[in-house]
């Protein structure tokens, strides 16, 4: 099985990874979008390049590079005359993807359904293999390999637009989730849609299975803004 160390994620084929000139540039992207999860740098709070640099150790080359790299996913966004500031991670803003994604994912699944080649459904069993053995012992890992699962059914539609807002919101999501453990439901609720998905696959069921990936979709949703609600109760008190 891979290891966290090295696994890497990359986007749908056709949708090109943001080019930075450097190591330094990527680096400093996680050190900050780390900073915007856990709180470090507030909701709205400007983010001005020479500041950064300066806390950060470097120049400030790389830290637009980083801002832009974050401006991509949705962590920060720019406003004229404003600059940089962080973007609220919060329980409207993952809900609004979540709501997106469920309307996104099915269309793009019922597609994938009249297309698949058997190549496709023996890739979405060799990672459902991995996740299972896995069994989210490694949350980093198990949250690359079910990126990689929905990769295979989104990455070759002809909707363009489409694939990469799902991917976008999927790495926000993706970082937001790694900070919260999964519960057991919803550990058996994920090995059950996934396997349900690939047999409904196999059968050439299109309208089940984007059913399928929209009880999915919600289910994550539910599971994700409750957990982020049980932390905002504690963090209060």
């Amino acid at each position: 099985m891979a290891s966290t160390s090295e696994f890497k994620i990359s986007p749908p084929l056709g949708l090109e990874e943001i080019d930075v000139s450097s190591q330094r540039a990527v680096s400093l992207y996680e050190t900050i979008r780390e900073d915007i999860l856990s709180g470090r740098l507030k909701p709205n709070e400007r983010l001005v390049v020479a500041d950064l640099a300066e806390r950060l150790g470097t120049s400030t080359n790389p830290v637009r590079e980083a801002l832009q790299m974050l401006r991509g996913e949705g962590f920060v966004v720019f406003s004229p005359n404003r600059g940089a500031r962080v973007r609220p991670i919060d329980h409207d803003f993952v809900r609004n993807i979540y709501e997106i994604s469920t309307l996104i994912e099915p269309a793009l699944t019922r597609w994938f359904v009249g297309m698949a080649t058997e190549a496709d459904i023996a890739e979405l069993e060799r990672i459902q293999r991995l996740i299972e053995e896995n069994n989210f012992v490694d949350a980093v890992l198990h949250s690359g390999l079910d990126v990689q699962f929905h990769t295979v059914v989104y990455q070759r539609h002809y909707n363009r637009h489409a694939a990469e807002i799902w991917w976008k919101h999927r790495q926000v999501l993706r970082a937001v989730t790694q900070r919260f453990p999964y519960t057991l439901a919803r550990r058996t609720q994920v090995i059950r849609e996934h396997r349900e998905l690939i047999e409904l696959v196999k059968a050439g069921e299109a309208d089940k299975a984007a059913e399928c990936v929209a009880r999915h979709v919600e289910g994550s949703g539910r599971h994700i803004l409750e957990q982020m609600r049980a932390y905002s109760a504690e963090r209060a008190g």
